[in-house]
């Protein structure tokens, strides 16, 4: 009941504000001329109190009253010579005003919302919160409020908080939980993400440190191998990541869904890419790394050329092919791998703002609520491009 009346009250003050120009009709004009009629007739009277007392003289007294006389005219005339007519009502404006924006605002909130739905204060959405991710947010922290020694809440919200770009609260979280029900290889990968989020995607001295931690305790780790590596290949040093990137490669399964970025790291490192030799022992030209017909992969006629190139023609060689999946992907932009690819490889090549245009591109084909876009979204993040803007 509330809510209708303060509908009612609402839409009453919006006529009110509607039709009060139309219902003030022409009185403004008019007491704008009586106005300026009644300022020339003080200045008249101002002139003969000059005259009476000597200020100015009989011949400047005459020109001036001349003047404003005919200032005074000139306001006159533009009364009107009738008696005016009672201002006219805008009926049709003023009924559309009272009645039909009203009954089309009713209409439409019949149409579009849920009259029938109960009102459902704060509490009660956080005790069914359902699948509103805001609500279940607010829920843990207010639970974590009260008890903020439950390490398991800490460990369920910190990847909610990173996955929902919260990466200060994400490390805050982490760290919590790590402190809490100790390390183990999640809680310490997902802090060292967190860590390179605030870093706009660098390596950090900190972050190295709690990947080798993870390491201690799961040797096999891939992600935080591949950090690693990659912080090495931050650090300027192509030799050491390489060997980094070709040792996670070699203990890699052909199919691991992170194979083609550690190859295309090699390659940018100077080496070549794992499994794309049909000739080595135990290569597998069905994995998507070794695949030369997936898009942005080299051929084998790629392939044996870069086995005879220096590193910097080996490089140039490798824009070469980006630039080329690009313009593919330009021409024929339904290609969700290919964008996949062509944003891993502009982020291998550092070059972060064509990487930022290529998702920005790749969102306009698989927007974000799609699958596709959020996954998208998060090879961004996790290759510290920034998102801000991409989806517009």
């Amino acid at each position: 009941m509330l809510f209708w009346i303060l509908v009612a009250a609402l839409t009453a003050a919006l006529a009110v504000i509607l039709l009060y120009p139309l219902l003030r009709g022409a009185k403004a004009a008019d007491n704008i001329r009586a106005g300026e009629t009644a300022v020339y007739r003080d200045q008249l009277r101002e002139l003969d109190r000059d005259l009476d007392g000597g200020l100015i003289t009989p011949e400047e007294a005459d020109y001036a009253r001349a003047e404003i006389g005919r200032r005074l005219i000139g306001v006159s005339a533009d009364e009107p010579a009738e008696t005016p007519k009672p201002a006219r009502h805008h009926r049709f404006t003023e009924a559309f005003v009272l009645l039909l924006l009203p009954v089309l605002g009713l209409c439409l909130y019949l149409t579009t919302g849920r009259p029938d739905l109960p009102s459902q204060p704060l509490e009660a959405r956080l005790e069914n919160p359902g699948n509103d991710v805001a609500v279940l947010i607010t829920k843990a922290e207010r639970h974590l409020a009260e008890k903020p020694d439950d390490g398991k809440g800490w460990d369920v919200l910190a990847p909610i908080y990173f996955r929902t770009m919260r990466v200060n609260d994400a490390q805050v979280a982490y760290r919590n939980a790590i402190r809490l029900l100790g390390p183990s290889p999640v809680r310490l990968d997902g802090l060292a993400e967190t860590l390179m989020a605030v870093s706009d995607g660098v390596v950090t001295e900190e972050a190295r440190k709690v990947l080798e931690q993870s390491l201690t305790l799961e040797p096999d780790n891939p992600r935080a191998r591949f950090y690693i590596a990659l912080g090495m290949e931050q650090a300027g040093r192509p030799d050491e990541a390489r060997q980094a990137f070709e040792a996670l490669a070699k203990q890699s399964p052909a199919d691991a869904p992170w194979l083609p970025l550690v190859n295309q790291h090699i390659a940018m490192n100077g080496g070549a890419p794992a499994g794309t030799n049909p000739a080595a022992p135990g290569a597998n030209p069905a994995a998507p790394g070794a695949n030369p017909a997936a898009p942005g992969n080299p051929t084998q006629q790629d392939v044996a050329a870069a086995e005879t190139m220096n590193a910097g023609d080996r490089q140039q060689m490798i824009r070469g092919m980006v630039e080329s999946l690009d313009a593919k992907l330009s021409e024929d932009p339904n290609n969700f791998e290919g964008w996949m690819r062509l944003v891993r490889s502009y982020a291998v090549l550092n070059d972060k703002d064509r990487a930022a245009g290529a998702l920005k591109r790749g969102l306009a084909a698989f927007p974000p609520p799609g699958e596709q876009g959020r996954q998208l979204l998060a090879l961004a993040r996790e290759l510290g491009i920034a998102t801000e803007g991409a989806t517009q």
